[in-house]
């Protein structure tokens, strides 16, 4: 199994560290659920304290990042899951299921291992008005449209008899993940290619098209532009940006002829 994220996984341990508002909400979204197995766990955010855990990546550039103490885990891909069936109260898939090369197979995993399924998502209609697209990096949207976005989660995690429910989370103002919205409010963050480095999205665009925006954008934040045109953001608490929480519950099976 080839490490196809090595080139993205420097910094993640620093740079995507969990920010307890989000993990409250998955916290709530996990319900009552005792044994969780973590999809496309990485270094390890978002894994519930708490409760029994196991975490599976494809990535040994990632699983290497986890820290001393966190869940035990496992090498594999999220279509292929190293667990039986119902092994889990919940499956927990977090800013994970667009990087699966077969995202059908890998959420038909999840509703197999566990009859609760929780997935943080985004919108990317929403995600498209984002100032950073909008305004400097268009490309991202055009990459993103044949990712697994949220309705595409909700279609892969439907069942009959079963429930989905979609939430919005917003991203808090000092949000200390660092995903692509985070910096909603500190562009100058954007400017810095250690925090790009932990965002996909970036590594997704030809390295000329993202030096050629952050030129523009700390061109326009020298010269006050982004300030007169967004300035408004730095003083909001938290903003919707796109990301949305998915939480289904299996059906039943049907009843024996």
């Amino acid at each position: 199994m080839r490490d196809v994220y090595a080139g993205l996984s420097t910094g993640y341990a620093q740079r995507r560290r969990p920010d307890p508002r989000i993990a409250e909400r998955i916290e709530a979204a996990l319900g009552t659920a005792r044994t969780v197995v973590n999809v496309g766990a990485g270094a390890g955010s978002y894994e519930p304290p708490g409760r029994r855990v196991l975490a599976v990546d494809p990535s040994p550039s990632m699983l290497a990042q986890r820290p001393a103490g966190a869940a035990p885990a496992v090498r594999a891909s999220a279509e292929a899951l190293p667990v039986a069936d119902d092994a889990a109260d919940a499956a927990l898939a977090v800013l994970t299921v667009h990087h699966w090369p077969d995202a059908g197979a890998g959420l038909a995993e999840l509703r197999r291992i566990a009859p609760r399924q929780v997935v943080l998502t985004w919108d990317p209609d929403v995600m498209a008005r984002f100032w950073l697209i909008a305004d400097h990096l268009p490309g991202i949207a055009a990459a993103e449209a044949g990712l697994a976005t949220v309705d595409r989660v909700v279609a892969g995690l439907s069942t009959p008899g079963g429930s989905v429910t979609v939430e919005t989370v917003p991203v808090p103002a000092d949000c200390t993940d660092g995903f692509l919205g985070a910096y909603w409010n500190r562009p100058e963050c954007y400017l810095a290619p250690d925090r790009r480095a932990a965002i996909s999205a970036f590594a997704r665009l030809p390295a000329t098209a993202v030096r050629d925006a952050m030129r523009r954008l700390s061109d326009d934040l020298a010269g006050g532009r982004w300030d007169a045109r967004h300035g408004q953001l730095r003083g909001l608490a938290s903003i919707d940006l796109g990301y949305r929480l998915v939480t289904a519950t299996r059906g039943a099976p049907p009843a024996p002829p």
